[in-house]
């Protein structure tokens, strides 16, 4: 009796109580998808701002020769030299690669968005790099005796070939004078490339530079647009030859801790190139299984960064950005009524959301000095037009 006249009691307390504890719930879940949003949305890909943040991370880097590393076989003491004395039209941006695409970006932006970015400025800048005498004792690097081809190789070596790429496409007469200067080096990297694929018996799955199907990507969109069909077809086979019978990637075990890069999705960004729509829905069935017909995006998680600073940390940030490109070149090789595509799509969005606002904030020169370009190829679609 007593324990039924304490609830009779404090039923309508505790009815209260529950009914306060149950708007608090929603009240905190509206706010989490409140804030989660805010923190996510990235700016419009045509938003000025934006693309002038762009722009000026390279502006501020191509001829910041220090700080910097520098990738330099020593045959004796005449190679102790600075970066500028090495790499003449390429020595910024932290290192040789970071600098080539570095040049990329502003050749990129200037072309696609000639009304917002400080074009003139742009002009004069690669005016800077690309003379005759720069580019010359590049190729002379590139020539040294008893040093070997592996120098950039691949990944500096297939963002040169993006390089001339944009140069043959970009509508300014400035840019087909620079194309003939960079020629021969083109010239030289493309043989020392075509020399090492016969070659080369397994593919490299790494996340970082050394990654085959990353770089493979690149070179292949350069043959189609220098029409260069001996690379092509010599690539092309050497693709199939050591990618086409992959399956089941392990994409559980991505990433590791300093991707800016991932394996699988690097490689099904690389095979929708080489293959069919039809052939590569199949082929893709095979290699990753595990992609959602639901349309979420959670199968793939966006990574974060901890300590910018960290140059090899702050590879995550890459790798949000590199994903969200790679995803949609692999939606775009599907039928548009494939089960998998929004899936697809919508992790392509949440890395892509990530990857861009990570740029667009503070960050530091050891994410600065490259991640531009990562987000100018993402944001203008590179891979796909």
């Amino acid at each position: 009796m007593f324990m039924l006249c304490v609830i009779l009691v404090y039923s309508p307390l505790l009815l209260f109580f529950m009914k306060l504890v149950t708007l608090i719930l929603f009240f905190s879940l509206y706010c989490t998808n409140l804030l989660a949003a805010t923190q996510t949305k990235s700016p419009p890909s045509n938003n000025p701002e934006v693309i002038n943040r762009f722009a000026q991370l390279a502006l501020e880097c191509i001829h910041k020769e220090y700080p910097n590393i520098i990738k330099h076989m020593l045959t004796g003491e005449d190679d102790v030299k600075s970066p500028k004395q090495l790499y003449p039209a390429f020595y910024g941006c932290f290192d040789w690669h970071s600098s080539v695409h570095g040049h990329w970006l502003l050749t990129r932006l200037a072309s696609e968005y000639p009304d917002i970015v400080d074009y003139q400025t742009i002009i004069d800048s690669l005016n800077i790099s690309f003379t005759q005498t720069n580019i010359d004792a590049e190729l002379a690097y590139f020539n040294r005796p008893n040093t070997g081809t592996s120098f950039e190789r691949p990944y500096g070596l297939a963002w040169f070939l993006q390089l001339t790429t944009e140069l043959r496409e970009w509508d300014e007469p400035k840019a087909k004078e620079w194309l003939n200067v960079l020629m021969p080096l083109e010239e030289k990297i493309v043989a020392n490339l075509s020399d090492w694929l016969p070659k080369l018996s397994f593919p490299i799955r790494a996340g970082e530079h050394s990654q085959t199907a990353f770089a493979f990507g690149l070179m292949l969109d350069w043959s189609k647009t220098a029409n260069h069909q001996a690379f092509q077809t010599l690539l092309t086979n050497t693709i199939k030859r050591l990618y086409a019978k992959d399956e089941n990637c392990p994409l559980a075990y991505e990433p590791s801790g300093q991707d800016f890069l991932s394996p699988c999705i690097a490689q099904a960004d690389m095979m929708r190139r080489v293959l069919s729509e039809a052939d590569f829905s199949i082929w893709l069935s095979t290699f990753l299984p595990s992609i959602p017909h639901n349309g979420n995006g959670s199968w793939l998680s966006v990574a974060t960064v901890l300590d910018k600073t960290d140059g090899k940390l702050a590879h995550l940030d890459g790798l949000n950005l590199s994903r969200a490109w790679m995803l949609e070149g692999i939606a775009s090789a599907l039928a548009q009524d494939d089960p998998r595509k929004a899936a697809i799509i919508a992790a392509a969005n949440d890395h892509k959301q990530a990857g861009i606002n990570s740029v667009v904030n503070d960050m530091h020169y050891m994410g600065s000095h490259w991640l531009g370009s990562f987000a100018a190829y993402l944001q203008t679609q590179r891979g796909i037009n």
